[in-house]
């Protein structure tokens, strides 16, 4: 469907085989042809949007007023969106060299280079078994300081316990005091208010009196 909807539009014939597309017909033709392809070769564009695109210019090359002005405004802006494409694995060529590598030492030459070629069966063994015990020393101790490690008093930890229990105890005395001081406060603003409030009544009750006589 495709195809023959390009092939309308365009005025081509169009054949595909494989990964190779061949096109005939005129020069226009095959400019918008060979577009639609490398746009969908390289997945730029998908050839449906290009048909929409060729059927707007069409339908506008009727129109002779528009035949001067630009047909930008009445073609659709497609935007691309950001799939995530396969990297393609780049692995670094090693440099070629016509000479084969270093042969490496074998068993028998190392052993001949530290001089345990020479030795009896008794002394490998015992140095095989000396070496074994130097391993597990080593392991056992790495083990026993881990555990040592575990019942070590953090020094850092118990200083900042200490600043902290003071630092509590200074703000929570601070703060009974300031209460202690209010509540005093409160207590003789009160005592001050009753007074005035009974010398009040005492010269109402006297001015009532004087009146009545």
């Amino acid at each position: 469907m495709l195809l023959q909807a390009i092939e309308i539009l365009t005025g081509c014939y169009i054949l595909v085989q494989g990964n190779t597309v061949a096109a005939m017909g005129s020069f226009k033709g095959l400019k918008q042809v060979r577009k639609i392809v490398e746009d969908c070769i390289k997945n730029i564009k998908h050839p449906v949007y290009h048909i929409k695109e060729l059927l707007i210019k069409r339908e506008l090359a009727k129109n002779p007023a528009l035949a001067t002005e630009s047909w930008d405004r009445f073609l659709p802006n497609f935007k691309k969106k950001n799939v995530k494409q396969k990297k393609p694995n780049t692995k670094e060529k090693k440099q070629y060299t016509p000479f084969p590598p270093p042969q490496q030492p074998s068993k028998i030459d190392l052993e001949l280079e530290s001089g345990e070629y020479f030795m009896s069966d008794k002394k490998k063994s015992a140095k095989k078994w000396q070496e074994k015990l130097d391993k597990q020393s080593e392991k056992s101790e790495e083990k026993k300081r881990k555990r040592e490690a575990a019942f070590v008093p953090p020094k850092v930890r118990f200083s900042f316990c200490v600043f902290i229990y003071v630092s509590v105890g200074f703000s929570f005395s601070c703060r009974v005091t300031k209460s202690c001081y209010l509540f005093q406060e409160n207590t003789a603003g009160l005592s001050e208010s009753a007074k005035s409030t009974n010398d009040n009544e005492i010269a109402d009750i006297t001015k009532s009196l004087k009146k009545k006589a």
